[in-house]
């Protein structure tokens, strides 16, 4: 076990170095507006060249060094989180496996070089989904899988489809082509994958199935990595995904994620699961401010969500450690008598996620929800942005009320405590991160102040809808039994909001067990009529003719032709 954590150890300390530099080198690229392109050629194919491709721009060294520093905390926390685990140097090496996959999805210009990434980070999440074998983690692993490869399928096409540009270098064409039909199919193609990637409607279910994986994994990739690709790749794209229909209706499908996410948080308890629908909920507002067409914004609030996002889910995984196992929010409550330092952490998180003034959220969806107020907007996203924003504060009300307010009620022998040194180390440095991350990427991002300009009534909503969340969230989070017995008078209405809109039978069905059941009805089918035209018609064949051959053989062929042979001759001489 002592080797296992040295291994830790080591990947935090070489992750973490790696991590200061490139954030160095992105700081310098910001203010030389440098941008690096190295090409590899691999091979020729119809003229077209086969090349591996990197992009170094202040954006990927950006992002690379953000990704490096959650993997190495994460790491780190996996050291103890994961201690006793037999397996924990797998683990290890396919945390590092997915880390690099996402590498080369950040630095790829070229579709086939992204490709290697894109792929890499499908797979390696099965491995991680499956990584405690049961059941549910099979199941969830495979509608990860299978959900995936529907946008794996459609990148395939678009690089099928960029072969008539003549190189898969798409930044060469993006701005130059993006009215063209050709750009536009391409966009399609690439906006279906970015939703499958990112868990868009109606994809989505896959991303609460994925909390089977370990905690420490579900930081990872809720935070910087897997979720996060397909908005990395539109934001590359953006040139040719705004201001047309391709962007209008990613607007219209984020706005719908956002919201339904928020709305299914209210009614879920378990802790990792209303976790990563607030993680669902922020991909849509991601996505829908990208379609609007600011790529920067997207990116920015993307790198802040990466610190609170991961601070929550090492919290949640530090109260599910001392819980025993145990994730349902309703068995919690007290906490912050027991663990205050994991309690703080996770309060400072959810704060963040609200957008709390000064903290890091606070920079980018603020900034975000007024843009979107500046912007055109139709009513209906219009509202979906401003009500996903107050369902964000009650959800997040609705988690502490549970978890911090109230009595504890778990086991009354319990040993809830702070000591394990090494995991709240790396929640410390990361909330150091989510308390002042935010302000130093504005000013990087954004040296020049903006000037937004609007009504007293449209700056003063985004506090009014946080407060109304805010008292809803409360409200809905009373235990008392008119409260508790509301829920059955709609059964219905509740399931609905609260199974993502029945999402999961959805997509299990429509994803894993119907095309499974086809595909082994076609199979049976074509198997049958292939074997009986193909295969065990050559082999009877076959086995007939040998055994001619053999009956030939074991009857002495060469006497009895020599006798036939003599009497033909003998007759031959009687008729002459």
């Amino acid at each position: 076990m002592l080797w296992s954590m040295s291994i830790c150890l080591l990947s935090f300390v070489f992750l973490m170095i790696i991590s200061l530099l490139l954030m160095v080198l992105s700081m310098y690229y910001v203010f030389y507006d440098i941008v690096v392109f190295i090409e590899w050629e691999l091979f020729n194919l119809n003229s077209s060249a086969v090349v591996m491709t990197f992009l170094f721009d202040w954006m990927s060294l950006m992002f690379m060094s953000f990704v490096l520093f959650i993997s190495s905390l994460v790491i780190y926390y996996s050291g103890e989180y994961m201690y006793g685990d037999i397996n924990i140097n797998r683990f290890i090496v396919l945390v590092l496996m997915f880390v690099l996959s996402m590498m080369f999805l950040i630095i790829s210009p070229n579709l086939i070089s992204i490709l290697l990434g894109w792929d890499g980070l499908g797979l390696v999440s099965y491995c991680l989904v499956i990584y405690y074998q049961n059941v549910k983690s099979y199941n969830a692993g495979m509608l990860t899988a299978l959900s995936n490869r529907i946008g794996d399928v459609a990148l395939l096409m678009a690089i099928a489809w960029m072969l008539n540009f003549g190189s898969w270098n798409y930044v060469y064409y993006l701005e130059a082509s993006k009215e063209s039909l050709s750009m536009q199919i391409i966009a399609l193609l690439v906006v279906l994958a970015a939703m499958t990637k990112s868990a868009q409607l109606p994809f989505s279910s896959w991303l609460p199935a994925a909390m089977a994986a370990p905690t420490p994994v579900s930081a990872l990739v809720h935070s910087s990595t897997l979720v996060t690709a397909g908005v990395y790749l539109l934001i590359r794209f953006n040139f040719i995904i705004t201001f047309n229909y391709v962007g209008e209706l990613l607007l219209l499908i984020s706005g719908l994620t956002m919201f339904m996410a928020g709305l299914g948080a209210n009614f879920e308890f378990d802790l990792k699961k209303i976790i990563a629908l607030s993680t669902l909920s922020q991909l849509g507002l991601m996505m829908s401010i990208l379609s609007m067409g600011y790529p920067k914004l997207a990116f920015f609030h993307l790198l802040t969500h990466a610190l609170f996002k991961a601070l929550l889910f090492m919290c949640a995984g530090a109260i599910i450690h001392n819980m025993n196992n145990c994730q349902d929010i309703r068995y919690m409550g007290g906490l912050y008598q027991q663990i205050p330092l994991t309690s703080m952490c996770f309060n400072v998180s959810n704060l963040a996620l609200c957008g709390m003034p000064f903290l890091a959220g606070f920079y980018s969806k603020d900034l975000i929800l007024e843009i979107s107020s500046l912007s055109i907007l139709n009513m209906f996203s219009f509202f979906l942005y401003f009500f996903s924003t107050g369902l964000t504060v009650c959800y997040s009300l609705r988690l502490v009320y549970y978890s911090m307010v109230g009595d504890f009620n778990f086991l009354p022998s319990h040993s809830l405590n702070d000591e394990g040194w090494i995991m709240s180390r790396g929640m410390l440095a990361l909330m150091i991160m989510a308390v002042w991350g935010g302000c130093m990427l504005s000013w990087l991002i954004f040296p020049s102040p903006l000037m937004i300009c609007l009504p007293l009534v449209l700056k003063l909503l985004v506090l009014f809808v946080s407060g109304l969340g805010g008292w809803l969230g409360y409200e809905l989070s009373k235990m008392e039994l008119s409260y508790g017995l509301q829920a059955l008078n709609y059964y219905w209405e509740f399931s609905f909001m609260g199974s993502m809109w029945f999402m999961p039978f959805l997509s299990t069905y429509g994803v894993n067990f119907y095309p499974l059941l086809l595909g082994q009805r076609m199979y049976s089918t074509y198997e049958g009529w292939s074997e009986d035209w193909g295969g065990q018609m050559f082999y009877t064949w076959l086995v007939k003719y040998s055994m001619n051959v053999q009956w030939w053989q074991n009857n002495s062929l060469k006497v009895y032709l020599i006798s036939f042979l003599f009497w033909v001759f003998v007759l031959m001489l009687m008729m002459f």
